[in-house]
């Protein structure tokens, strides 16, 4: 499973790392990093990625298998 951000439309809430620490962190702003680049999710982080993307409210990741 890949993962990505659309950095147009995050808005730096932060659910999506807290839900998926080690896996997505943030930048000094507040911005879930990396954003605009695609995530290779390891195995062990499938739920917590699928997690992510379900808490983010304006739908800014998407999960590609």
């Amino acid at each position: 499973m890949k993962l990505t951000v659309d950095v147009n439309i995050c808005r730096g809430h932060g659910r999506c790392y807290s839900l998926a620490e080690g896996l997505l962190t943030y930048d000094e702003d507040g911005y879930v990093t990396p954003r605009g680049q695609v995530i290779d999710v390891p195995a062990d982080q499938i739920d917590d990625a699928r997690n992510a993307a379900d808490s983010c409210p304006e739908g800014a990741i998407d999960l590609l298998d």
